[in-house]
């Protein structure tokens, strides 16, 4: 099974990744304009930038710096677009099953957790859309949401391009140091949604908890005979 060609085949940048090398400036413009958006999986061009950094082609630094503050950016927009939607985010989300728990629940969550539970949601699948909506709409204060995202963002920077650059330096082939990062980002992946799967069961069992039964007006439950 070629893992590169099936990861390539699902990541809509992929064709950009044969034209970031040469360092040229618009190379980081493009990984930036690829991370801002939410849900657009560009694996394979922070991982070929990864590569390109350790063959010194990129500069590492410059890639990092693109990459995480792009991301910073766009977490911050999501935030104020929870807080801008508010309630009809919250009642948008409530209407779709299992992600509306999952944001119900993550409302909750960023109140009593504040900063860690940011920072630990950005590496939920769809945890960076859902994290910022719902930390926008419970009113979780802008600079709080800014610090702990920040941080995920470095985090998840450094794996990200770091999966690359960790292939570009132990294999010369450039073929063969994509596809190993690729293969470590496809583990951390799987591992990632089984995550997401255990948060949404706790997610479920939290919020059924909190579903009381109503009392009759009469204060007595009636009973079919």
């Amino acid at each position: 099974m070629d893992i590169n060609a099936i990861v390539t085949w699902l990541d809509v940048t992929s064709g950009l990744a044969g034209n970031l090398s040469g360092a040229a400036c618009w190379a980081y413009a493009i990984l930036a304009l690829t991370t801002l958006p939410p849900l657009l999986p560009n694996n394979v061009l922070l991982v070929t930038s990864g590569v390109l950094a350790a063959r010194g082609e990129m500069s590492i630094v410059l890639v990092v710096l693109s990459v995480a503050g792009s991301a910073l950016l766009g977490d911050l927009l999501i935030h104020r677009c929870g807080r801008f939607l508010g309630d009809r985010a919250r009642l948008g989300a409530v209407t779709r099953g299992r992600r509306g728990e999952l944001f119900e629940w993550m409302s909750g969550q960023v109140r009593r957790r504040g900063i860690p539970f940011v920072v630990g949601v950005r590496f939920l699948p769809s945890g960076r859309l859902l994290g910022g909506l719902s930390a926008g709409a419970a009113g979780y204060p802008l600079g709080r949401f800014a610090s702990g995202a920040a941080l995920a963002e470095l985090i998840w920077t450094a794996y990200s391009v770091g999966v690359g650059y960790f292939g570009g330096a132990i294999s010369d082939d450039p073929v063969h140091s994509v596809a190993l990062g690729l293969g470590l980002s496809l583990v951390v992946g799987v591992a990632a949604s089984l995550a997401q799967r255990r948060t949404g069961r706790s997610a479920v069992r939290h919020t059924a908890g909190l579903a009381l039964p109503v009392p009759s007006a009469a204060g007595n439950v009636s009973k079919e005979v």
